[in-house]
């Protein structure tokens, strides 16, 4: 899908790229095979960006705010996110803010946001596992129901040309245990916000047996609808 947007937006033809919420520096480094003009990368983590200068030692990184970018307008070909405007304050201010900093014609791209609020689970009784998410990504800040809103997002922050989307799926058995173990890792640790309040341990530990049993047995279905959106600033600018 990345390779797709990256191809519809024109990016190799880009002359500076910024990625915001960069973390430890994975889409920038991805991002080296896809242009070979200047790529910048801005987070709040000083912690991620001293990672990301290591993966990616010829980008010019900055420790900053999204809703807040240290840029002049017009600077960038392109801007970008990735899992990002599930956990800022006001997702809006921040594409506004992508949009400012793009020149015109320039391509903004979410690249991936999850809409929780629609996750399905088979066998039912793992239902519960999307409830427990939920409350726990809302105890941590974030908005789980962010995916839907994206298409709005774009639209409000004044974007052109603008396409929408959810990433597909497919179900391959059987499921590496490696990526099984990476899924519960991540369930695990956004469920410990909320275990004193309402999740017994035990029942996790249940839930997590069915889960592996229906692995086994061909029957699981996972799907956490993704979206993704990418559009053009206007070419007189906002």
């Amino acid at each position: 899908m990345r390779d797709y947007l990256f191809q519809r937006c024109e990016l190799e033809k880009a002359r500076s790229v910024l990625d915001v919420g960069c973390g430890t520096g994975v889409l920038l480094k991805e991002l080296e095979g896809h242009t070979t003009r200047r790529l910048y990368g801005l987070d709040i983590e000083r912690g991620h960006l001293i990672q990301a200068s290591a993966h990616v030692p010829g980008a010019d990184l900055i420790h900053g705010d999204a809703h807040c970018l240290p840029y002049p307008s017009n600077t960038f070909d392109a801007s970008l996110c990735h899992f990002v405007l599930l956990w800022v304050h006001d997702p809006l201010m921040m594409i506004s803010e992508m949009v400012r900093v793009t020149r015109p014609r320039g391509a903004v791209l979410a690249l991936a946001e999850p809409d929780y609020g629609g996750r399905i689970d088979y066998p039912p009784e793992l239902a519960q596992l999307s409830t427990w998410q939920q409350a726990a990504l809302r105890a941590q800040g974030a908005d789980p129901e962010l995916g839907r809103r994206l298409k709005a997002i774009f639209t409000s922050a004044g974007l052109e040309s603008l396409e929408c989307g959810i990433i597909g799926a497919r179900w391959v058995d059987p499921v590496a245990r490696e990526e099984w173990e990476s899924e519960w890792a991540v369930i695990e640790n956004d469920i410990r916000f909320i275990q004193e309040a309402c999740v017994e341990y035990q029942n996790l530990e249940y839930l997590k047996r069915i889960d592996q049993a229906a692995w086994t047995s061909h029957q699981r279905i996972l799907f956490v609808p993704t979206f993704f959106a990418w559009g053009r600033v206007p070419s007189g600018g906002l």
